[in-house]
C-alpha cells in the first residue's frame, strides 16, 4: 500500500524532509528569472547592475544563480527596487 497516496505534494515533502528547502529553491528562482530578464531588457552589464544596487558583483551573483538561497534579505530589497518592486514578506 503506497502510503502517499491520496496525500498533496506539499505533505510528500514535508514527510521527507524536503519543504522548505523546495520552496526556497522555487522562489529563489522566480527571483533569479525577474531579475536577469530585468538586466536583459536594459542591457547592462553585471557590474552597472551591483553599482546601481549600490552591492558588490559577487553578491549579484550570488542573487542571480537560481540554485544559491544564501542571499540576504538587504540584497533581496535592493534587487526588487532595481526592478521597480517592493519586497513583502508575508507568513501564510
Amino acid at each position: 500500500m503506497n502510503k502517499h497516496k491520496g496525500s498533496t505534494f506539499d505533505s510528500f515533502l514535508e514527510d521527507e524532509g524536503l519543504l522548505e528547502s523546495t520552496e526556497a529553491l522555487a522562489i529563489k528562482r522566480a527571483i533569479a528569472y525577474k531579475l536577469q530578464k530585468t538586466i536583459k531588457k536594459a542591457h547592462l552589464s553585471k557590474t552597472e547592475v551591483a553599482e546601481k544596487m549600490g552591492t558588490s558583483r559577487s553578491a549579484l551573483d550570488r542573487l542571480l544563480d537560481p540554485s544559491n538561497t544564501s542571499v540576504t534579505l538587504n540584497t533581496m530589497v535592493k534587487a526588487a527596487h532595481f526592478i521597480g518592486k517592493k519586497l513583502h514578506v508575508t507568513f501564510v
